[in-house]
């Protein structure tokens, strides 16, 4: 068994020593600012979109078909009379007041039935 010399000990001893000296400091790569930290930081709320609650095919009174789309919170919902139709979105301050949408469009109800004012047609008594 040989033995180590002493001052080449002690050489190795201070050389690992000298390893880690800093622990637990992050280490900066990037010292480039963000150019929008002060502007995302300072930025309101986002809202997303509601979740759609149900989508339903109705029958109306006159023997036509209503196509809705309620939105979770009961403020929102999409509304076609034909299957392929464009969409109408209705809207509403409060849960439970009628939804409607420019052109004279209203809508009051549920998922079961519905009452949907539509422009030319009149008024449109609905039900799953």
């Amino acid at each position: 068994m040989t033995k180590l010399p002493l001052p080449f000990a002690v050489t190795a001893f201070l050389l690992l020593a000298g390893c880690n000296s800093q622990p637990d400091q992050p280490q900066v790569i990037d010292t480039n600012p963000d150019p929008m930290a002060s502007t995302l930081a300072n930025a309101a709320p986002v809202e997303l979109p509601p979740a759609i609650k149900a989508d339903k095919t109705m029958r109306c009174k006159d023997g036509s078909l209503a196509y809705v789309t309620f939105f979770q919170g009961d403020k929102q919902a999409v509304i076609r009379t034909e299957k392929d139709g464009t969409p109408t979105t209705l809207k509403g301050a409060e849960a439970g007041k009628p939804l409607t949408a420019e052109g004279g469009w209203s809508m009051t109800g549920n998922t079961d039935s519905v009452e949907i004012k539509v422009p030319g047609k009149g008024n449109l008594s609905c039900h799953a």
